[in-house]
């Protein structure tokens, strides 16, 4: 996959998990498993945000060594 399309896929799988979807939100709830729903949430939203980190860290590294430094 290309690096900045990963970017962009990581980025936008963030905004998607940030943004309250509340039919699913109220599903969660008349389940009774909105506690779990919403560590599910913050664990995904946690662990997409150290995959983004270290992607940019890699493109960085990469455009660092591709123009020489």
């Amino acid at each position: 996959m290309n690096t900045n399309a990963r970017i962009d896929a990581l980025q936008l799988m963030l905004t998607d998990l940030r943004t309250r979807n509340e039919p699913i939100r109220h599903k969660a709830a008349f389940r009774g498993c909105q506690p779990e729903f919403q560590a599910l949430v913050t664990k995904l939203i946690e662990q997409l945000e150290s995959e983004l980190l270290e992607e940019k860290q890699r493109q960085r590294n990469h455009s660092n060594h591709s123009s020489g430094y």
